[in-house]
């Protein structure tokens, strides 16, 4: 059985009260988490969307692909960086099998 018990916070972005359920709070322990929450759900969720969205716009969102033809097999898959001539380019199937040689 758990020692622990829901804990009410208070958010330091709209100050509002919040609880730190005892289920959560077993969630940071079991993960090596050492800080509690300093923010309610609702402003954590706006944090990280606009997070996400600086990333996206700054170019470190979503990686542009490039599509290819394996140089083994043939077939057309994409990969995360621009291929340069003259060096061969593998689907995953055919580099992982190149890899565990």
């Amino acid at each position: 059985m758990s020692d622990l018990q829901d804990k009410t916070l208070v958010c330091k972005e709209c100050n509002a009260e919040f609880i730190f359920t005892a289920s959560e709070q077993n969630f940071y322990r079991e993960k090596g988490f050492e800080n509690v929450p300093t923010r309610c759900a609702e402003c954590r969720s706006k944090r990280q969307k606009h997070t996400l969205g600086r990333l996206s716009a700054a170019g470190k969102g979503l990686k542009e692909t490039f599509s290819v033809n394996c140089s083994q097999c043939g077939k057309q898959t994409t990969v995360p960086f621009k291929p340069v001539q003259n060096k061969p380019v593998y689907c995953r199937e055919c580099y992982q099998d190149k890899k565990a040689r």
